[in-house]
């Protein structure tokens, strides 16, 4: 009876289940795998007793249905156990066989970033690395991987596409195996019922052939064509598609024809087309990721979210070593080594530099106790590039750790892959099938005994049916052996390749000039590069000719040759460069190949001038100013807040460090004589996608309505992050207001403070903005405009006049009054004031009425020697002490003018003399910050003078 009853009530479970299934309202969710691993085998029983029972009972409807249900089930837990097969382990860099690691032991979080477009960006991926390493100044929106389809807060129409970018290497492969993972191990997205990920290196091969969609998932997915399942509409399925950039798909969404039939076949691209653009299957979900220069291969129209995943933060980057190194001590001594050099920190947002990086400095730690660790970006490669010959030679070969690294097969084996690298790298080609190869005359099979060999450097695919894809670990590897191959054939034939005409240098006396020839020549290329495409190549190619990179390369270059004249020769012509009128993203990689070539003066040059205080008095040449850009990019303390005038308030240096204001976060540029060329340079930098600027300060420069309206162009572009705009004092009228008022309507501007006091915008002007304000897209919070007037409009200084009125009360009676109170006279005689508590008693000084709160200007007429002086009206007055003497004391500011000893400053009891030619002869102005109102003042020592204030 115990048994019957058992089977009663598995029966009655089990139908109440099946009578789930089959009602209307049942959720599409199929059964999770860990509630039924106990009972699989029976309920597969039961449900075909079940859907026998259901014919006989001619309910074929019903029985269709359970019965495609549950193969469904068993499809999905078939899928899951193939994925978590595939997925759950990761090899960092190439596969070390039998050397797994679980990817859940070693994931760590990347930064992935919410926001952007698809637009194209082909700067280099180092340029981009390093934009993406500066700290932004507001938090981003941030996404977790398995929230990659959740809507966004104030998102109410589903996502169907996400495309996420990311530079090679960065971690975009990673994040979809391990959203993956996570699904096939039921810890998230369990409302997903098929995951399909694909790879473009996968989808090339079948370039020719043709697939219906349901025919392409059975292909890759033999599961589900096991289970019979031949339409997915009824499914929540998400298709992945790693690897757009390589793609050698012709994705042309203007010329395809429209496929809505999932059964009927039609070439890879136009099926892949059609799924984008949601003519088929428009209920399923797509994560397609790419490098950033091929984001555009898919029109916006099509892609519901774009992210980024900029790799590892600086927390997330010393996560990953202290996972690494288990030592603690050792991963400290890593972190802080990586952090003094500004290459290698840069390259380790990179997940696989971090590795590349981790493998290197472990062995030099091994084999080299107290050593010193490598600096530059080549001396990392090259220290790479012997681990892996050590590898070689040790497992394949059976040597000893002490023998020699390099074998006569195993430089074949790199010369080879160098010549590949450097054929592949010049046709922009990252990823190499076999017609690839035997254009580099690399067979197949010599390909495969190279990625089984250097299994770290290169590495070898296999998709369906075997067929094989090669590329290298990155691309900058790919970059360094490109560099060496150039390296290797100049020294071996004397042959330089960078050349259209090659030319070949073989008596020995000509053989320096053809080195230097060639690194000039690859100087010269890299600056024509648009877009900086030959920066790291360039490096690479410098870095290897030094002579100590060359000793840590000895055996596989067996000839070394390295002139230290050669060497100055080529730094002297990257300065006469620096001197040329460059960008400064090509200033800056010019210092990095400076670097590389261990000299370091320039950068020594504006250190030095920075601790000395001279640099705003020098007139640096270009070449130093791009050395200070360079600096401040270093310096993450410097990129908060960037101050024009603490280096030069001029147009001339703001050009030249424009890539310090983008990296900033607040950019003052106030009193910087700028001008409208300085607007349209300004305007770019704004609407640049890498721009972290948020506050800008443009105040009192002559930048007339011409130069607002260049700026309200970039101001205007979706991916300005401006909130704070200051153009106080800028010569604007009613026009600018009009700009303006276009840009905070718009609903990409992100304004939320716009200051434009001390203008003659008028009543109109004001109406206009008012009207921008009432947009509903608006997000301006505060918006000055007061004071305004014809006043504002003069040229220089004299809109900031005032009328200043002498304080009788504080007269000394050896200073006589005439002119209606305007002349100020020093006399012996004693003057007959009145006595009042206010009266200079000791020095002979007065004060003025009016308080000075903001900008002011006045003029005086002087004779003999002066002090012309602003304080607070709580100076001292009795006393014989230089607390009652302008500019002696912390209350007082004065300027000191003598016909016979020039200028000086006083404050606080402290000189500073100041040349004439800074002044002109009836000029006087204070620029002065102060908690209170200022008093104008005056003074007289041991001379007669005449003063006379004009407004």
């Amino acid at each position: 009876m115990l048994l019957e009853d058992n089977i009663i009530t598995f029966v009655k479970n089990e139908l109440k289940k099946i009578q789930k299934v089959l009602s209307l309202d049942y959720p599409e969710c199929l059964e999770s795998q860990r509630e039924e691993e106990q009972r699989r085998s029976s309920r597969e029983a039961f449900v075909k007793i079940t859907v026998e029972f259901l014919r006989r009972m001619k309910q074929d409807k019903l029985a269709d249905h359970l019965q495609r249900k549950h193969l469904a089930e068993v499809c999905q837990r078939k899928l899951k156990s193939k994925l978590k097969k595939k997925s759950q382990c990761v090899f960092e860099g190439i596969v070390k066989t039998g050397n797994p690691t679980l990817l859940n032991q070693i994931y760590t979080e990347l930064y992935i970033t919410e926001g952007g477009t698809a637009e194209v960006n082909d700067e280099h991926e180092v340029r981009q690395i390093e934009t993406a390493s500066r700290k932004p100044d507001r938090p981003e929106t941030t996404l977790r991987q398995e929230d990659i389809f959740k809507l966004p807060p104030g998102r109410d129409e589903p996502i169907r596409t996400v495309l996420t970018k990311g530079v090679a290497g960065i971690g975009k492969t990673v994040l979809t195996q391990k959203y993956s993972l996570d699904w096939a191990e039921d810890k998230a997205n369990q409302d997903i019922q098929f995951i399909f990920p694909f790879t473009f290196r996968e989808l090339n091969v079948l370039k020719e052939e043709k697939f219906s969609l349901v025919g392409l998932v059975h292909h890759f997915f033999t599961e589900t064509k096991e289970a019979g399942i031949c339409s997915f509409e009824d499914f929540q399925v998400v298709f992945i598609f790693d690897g757009l950039d390589e793609s050698r798909l012709p994705l042309d969404f203007h010329k395809t024809t429209i496929l809505t039939d999932p059964r009927k076949s039609t070439s890879v691209d136009e099926l892949l087309i059609n799924l984008i653009r949601g003519n088929l299957l428009p209920s399923a979900r797509l994560w397609i990721t790419t490098r950033p220069a091929a984001a555009n291969q898919i029109p916006p129209d099509y892609v519901g979210m774009v992210t980024e995943v900029r790799g590892f933060t600086d927390p997330q980057k010393e996560e990953y070593f202290r996972k690494r190194f288990m030592d603690e001590k050792q991963a400290r001594r890593i972190i802080s080594h990586i952090k003094t050099s500004r290459s290698l920190h840069i390259m380790c947002h990179i997940p696989v530099f971090c590795w590349i990086t981790a493998t290197v400095l472990e062995d030099v730690l091994e084999t080299r106790e107290g050593g010193q660790l490598p600096k530059t970006l080549t001396e990392m490669y090259i220290h790479f590039l012997v681990v892996q010959a050590k590898v070689k030679k040790v497992k394949y070969d059976g040597g000893a750790e002490t023998d020699p690294h390099w074998s006569p097969e195993s430089r074949k084996m790199i010369e080879s892959l160098a010549k590949l690298a450097f054929d592949q790298l010049q046709k922009g080609n990252l990823i190499f099938y076999e017609s690839d190869l035997t254009e580099c005359d690399i067979d197949i099979r010599a390909a495969s005994v190279y990625s089984g060999v250097f299994t770290q450097i290169f590495k070898e695919e296999r998709g369906l049916y075997q067929d094989k894809v090669f590329c290298f670990i990155h691309l900058s590897f790919q970059e360094f052996l490109a560099a060496l191959h150039v390296h290797l054939t100049l020294v071996k034939s004397g042959l330089n390749l960078l050349e259209e005409q090659k030319t070949t240098f073989v008596k020995s006396e000509k053989r320096e000039s053809g080195e230097t020839h060639l690194y000039q020549s690859a100087v010269d290329k890299a600056l024509q590069s648009p877009n900086g495409h030959l920066d790291l190549f360039l490096r690479f190619l410098l870095g290897l000719s030094l002579q100590t990179n060359q000793n840590l390369l000895r055996g596989l270059l067996t000839q070394t040759r390295s002139c230290s004249l050669t060497n100055q020769e080529t730094v002297q012509y990257i300065k006469e460069m620096l001197s040329e009128n460059l960008s400064a993203e090509k200033s800056i990689n010019l210092l990095h190949c400076l670097n590389e070539l261990n000299d370091h003066s320039l950068v020594e040059e504006i250190q030095q001038s920075l601790r000395s205080g001279s640099l705003s008095t020098d007139k640096p040449s270009p070449a130093q100013w791009s050395a200070l850009a360079f600096i401040l990019l270093s310096s993450e303390k410097d990129l908060d807040v960037f101050d024009l005038k603490k280096y030069s308030a001029s147009e001339e240096a703001l050009l030249r460090l424009l890539p310090v204001v983008k990296a900033s976060n607040k950019a003052l540029l106030s009193g910087c004589n700028l001008s409208e060329r300085s607007l349209e340079t300004l305007s770019s930098v704004v609407s640049s996608q890498s721009s972290s600027l948020k506050e800008l300060d443009l105040s009192n420069n002559n930048l007339q309505d011409s130069g607002v309206k260049l700026l309200c162009v970039g101001i205007g572009s979706q991916h300005c992050k401006l909130e704070t705009l200051r153009l106080t004092g800028c010569n604007l009228t009613e026009t600018s207001c009009e700009d303006l008022s276009t840009v905070v309507s718009s609903q990409s501007s992100s304004l939320r403070e716009l200051d434009m006091s001390n203008n003659d915008l008028q009543d109109s002007g004001v109406k206009l903005l008012c009207a921008g304000i009432a947009s509903q897209h608006c997000k301006l919070e505060k918006l000055r405009v007061e004071p305004a007037g014809v006043r504002w409009l003069r040229p220089g200084l004299r809109k900031y006049s005032c009328q200043l009125t002498i304080d009788k009360n504080t007269v000394h009676r050896n200073l006589k009054l005439s002119d209606n109170n305007r002349k100020v006279t020093y006399v012996k005689e004693v003057q007959s004031y009145p006595d009042h508590p206010d009266t200079f008693d000791v020095y002979p000084q007065l004060l003025c009425r009016n308080g000075l709160s903001r900008r002011c200007y006045w003029e005086v007429e002087w004779r003999g020697r002066v002090e012309i002086s602003v304080s607070y009206r709580r100076i001292r007055r009795k006393e014989h002490t230089n607390d009652c003497v302008f500019g002696r004391n912390d209350h007082s500011w004065s300027l000191n003018c003598s016909d016979g000893l020039g200028y000086s400053v006083w404050h606080n009891n402290r000189q500073t003399s100041i040349s004439s030619s800074s002044f002109r002869e009836r000029l006087h102005k204070a620029r002065l910050a102060a908690a209170e109102a200022l008093s104008p003042a005056q003074g007289k020592m041991k001379s007669w003078y005449d003063k006379k204030a004009v407004p």
